[in-house]
This record gives C-alpha cells, structure tokens and sequence, in this order.
C-alpha cells in the first residue's frame, strides 16, 4: 500500500531507503535549499525516482540560503576536508534543515491524503547533526502526529544503524552507489577528501562494495 512521501536528496542513504520501502512510497520529495551540492544531488534523486516509477517534486527552500548560516550553503572552499566526526563537521550543519524538510513533507503527505513521512538519517549523524538524533527524531513524530488531522507519523528505519549497514541493504537491493552523491563541496565529481566523501569510502569497504564513485585525481608535482 502507498501510503508515504520521503525525504530523498539523492544521496546513498535516502537512496537505498527508496529502493528498500518503493511499495510504500506514492511521492518523492527533494528541497532545493542552496547547498553547494544541490546541483549534484536533485538529478539522482529524479533518476532513481523515475526508475522506480514514484513521482517525484523539488520544493524550493531558497530562505534557508538567504538566512540560515553554514559552510555547507557558502563554497566549496568552506567544506572541511578529513574525518566525519564532530569537531571537523560541525560548521557543515544547517541549523534545523531537518526540521523544516519533515515539517513541509508532512503538510505535503496530509494533503495528498498519505500517512507516513520516510527520512533516511543515520546512527553516524548523532555526534555532528541535532536534528538526526533519535531524541529529535521521537519529539518531530509527536509534533508531526499531534498537528494533522490524519495523525502523520515520521518514519526514521535507519536511524540507529551505521552507514555500512545502510551500505549492506543497498548491495542486497543491487543499487550502484556510483549513481548518488555525497560530497560536500559541490565539483563535478566527489572531491574524495571531505568528511563526507571519507565517511562514504569507509562505508562502502566496510560493506564489501567495491567504490566505483569517480572521484578528483590528485595533482603530483614534476620532478
């Protein structure tokens, strides 16, 4: 039964969320906020939505450029490089992006008469993002269920596993991660350096996937 609308940015998680729940899901929903990756990420989430036969929108969030401060709406330049923990990541959060990404998918899923939110946040995000945490995840459900009429529910499936074990779920699914987008910082391929892109090769070799993500090539001086 297609009774849900999810969050899908076109990146590896809410992708393999995609696949994994596509008999549940009526509408995709992508934002257009501003971020450096945007660009990268909204024709992934058009593809695999096409794909699987699920209508898909973009919904501009143009404010949250305008008014919302992080390096993840600034450049490319901005985007720290290295691991994905805490310290180095912390400059990258949209303050509240997903409380307002799950506030405007529940208005979307009440008026087309369907029940379930989907977002794909994982266990890895708990340290850098507020807004992934399980505790924000419970009270966004609440709020969601208690403000419709229809008693809208925000699912969150990977909200306590690893990004291996969402990589795991999409080897089984035979989705090719070559086709999603996980860098920050917005080139024309990943740059292989950033929090994100580490975190993605860490996931895929954790998984046993081999990572076919095309990737900058590292300039080396003549000799």
């Amino acid at each position: 039964m297609k009774d849900s609308v999810i969050v899908v940015s076109g990146g590896m998680d809410s992708v393999t969320l995609l696949y994994e729940k596509k008999d549940e899901i009526a509408l995709g929903i992508s934002f257009d906020y501003g971020s450096n990756h945007n660009h990268n990420e909204l024709p992934l989430a058009a593809l695999h939505c096409q794909r699987l036969g699920i209508a898909h929108v973009v919904i501009p969030l143009g404010f949250m450029h305008q008014y919302f401060k992080s390096s993840l709406l600034e450049s490319g330049e901005s985007i720290p490089d290295g691991s994905y923990d805490e310290e180095n990541m912390k400059s990258t959060v949209v303050p509240f992006r997903n409380g307002v990404m799950l506030a405007v998918a529940a208005g979307i899923a009440e008026s087309n008469g369907l029940t379930k939110v989907l977002i794909a946040n994982h266990g890895g995000d708990h340290t850098i993002y507020p807004d992934c945490r399980p505790e924000f995840i419970a009270a966004m459900d609440a709020a969601v269920e208690a403000g419709t009429f229809a008693r809208v529910r925000v699912v969150a499936p990977y909200t306590n596993i690893s990004k291996a074990d969402i990589a795991r779920r999409g080897r089984a699914l035979g989705i090719d991660y070559a086709e999603t987008w996980s860098c920050y910082k917005g080139g024309d391929v990943h740059c292989g350096t950033c929090g994100t892109c580490v975190e993605r090769k860490e996931a895929l070799r954790e998984a046993g996937i081999e990572d076919n993500t095309p990737i900058v090539m590292p300039m080396f001086a003549e000799a």
